[in-house]
């Protein structure tokens, strides 16, 4: 019963050892409120991924044999790789310690507890930042979703993080008018012609913390400005706080509707993207996004902790029994 595990856990660390690994170059590092820290990186020459797959990260600084894997939080289309990792455990605290001593103070105005921004080439800049080194990309369930007509995602807090890299992408897209026949890489890292079928996305964004939203909230202001058509529907709730309706939550929903409505701008997120209170009534989600896409295919891409797995499948399953719309259920591993 042993023997046979570490046979595989043993093939696999060989096979790490004759891969390709790639060597990048720090461009932005910053650390979020919730411990997350979020690397920005060169993108290594031929260096082809989806939005949804995964990279494993080696830090020497850290530990030169541990590689751990993280969502991609970048889309193809940028020229930079990102990555956004909640502090869990040894590895990940030691990783945020080493970088947030090579970052300094934000200065008044700036997101993020710690920042440091360098320009990419710069190599004596680049000297104090530990060197890192990436494996991949690697497959995951969020990376078929150009395969469907309307998008669900769904992220609980740090799950955030492979659903982000989609809304990014779709947005890509629809910055280049390619609502419908874009293209992606294949296998051999050529870029094939396949057509990219999403033409509505949902978002939903599950978190506890209010300091959270400040991990995307260029992403949100991105969406917000280039996404004219209403492509892309964001949805941010914070599950800390009591539901609309409820007399504890009244006050600070009475200065939110203020702020928004004086400047449209949301006091939680920062961003024009509304946060509502506790978790989304799903549904309600499913049924309306079943009433608005009849006969169209969704798929729901979930990612989090297991908590909302069985709700949701089950949802999947009702709504494409008992309506013309079919839902498609994917687990993201976490």
């Amino acid at each position: 019963y042993i023997a046979y595990p570490v046979f595989l856990y043993s093939c696999e660390r060989i096979v790490r050892l004759f891969r390709r690994h790639d060597s990048v170059k720090i461009q932005k590092v910053a650390v979020y409120p919730g411990n997350v820290l979020a690397l920005y990186m060169s993108k290594p020459p031929g260096f082809k991924y989806r939005s949804g797959q995964y990279i494993f990260i080696n830090c020497g600084a850290v530990s030169p044999y541990e590689w751990h894997p993280f969502s991609v939080t970048s889309a193809p289309g940028d020229n930079y790789l990102s990555v956004h990792i909640r502090t869990r455990g040894d590895w990940t605290s030691r990783l945020r310690t080493v970088f947030s001593e090579a970052c300094r103070p934000p200065t008044e105005g700036e997101s993020g507890l710690l920042r440091a921004d360098l320009s990419v080439g710069i190599t004596d800049s680049n000297a104090r930042f530990p060197k890192l080194m990436i494996d991949g990309p690697y497959g995951a369930p969020a990376q078929d979703y150009r395969e469907y007509d309307v998008l669900l995602l769904i992220g609980l807090g740090i799950g955030a993080t492979p659903l982000i890299s989609i809304v990014k992408d779709v947005l890509n897209h629809i910055q280049r008018g390619e609502s419908v026949g874009g293209t992606e890489p294949d296998g051999s890292g050529k870029a094939k012609k396949k057509p990219f079928m999403t033409k509505r996305a949902y978002s939903y964004w599950v978190t506890r913390e209010e300091g959270s939203f400040e991990w995307f909230r260029g992403v949100m202001n991105e969406v917000a400005e280039k996404d004219k058509d209403g492509v892309i529907e964001l949805h941010n709730h914070c599950s800390s706080v009591y539901q609309e309706g409820d007399a504890r939550s009244a006050l600070i929903v009475m200065l939110q509707e203020l702020n928004h409505a004086k400047k449209g701008v949301d006091i939680l997120s920062g961003t024009s993207v509304k946060t509502h209170f506790a978790r989304p009534n799903w549904r309600s989600v499913f049924k309306r996004i079943a009433v608005n896409h009849e006969n169209q295919r969704v798929g729901v891409f979930y990612c989090g902790e297991p908590v909302l797995v069985a709700q949701l499948r089950q949802l999947s399953a009702d709504f494409t029994h008992n309506t013309n719309t079919k839902f498609d259920f994917h687990k993201e591993n976490f």
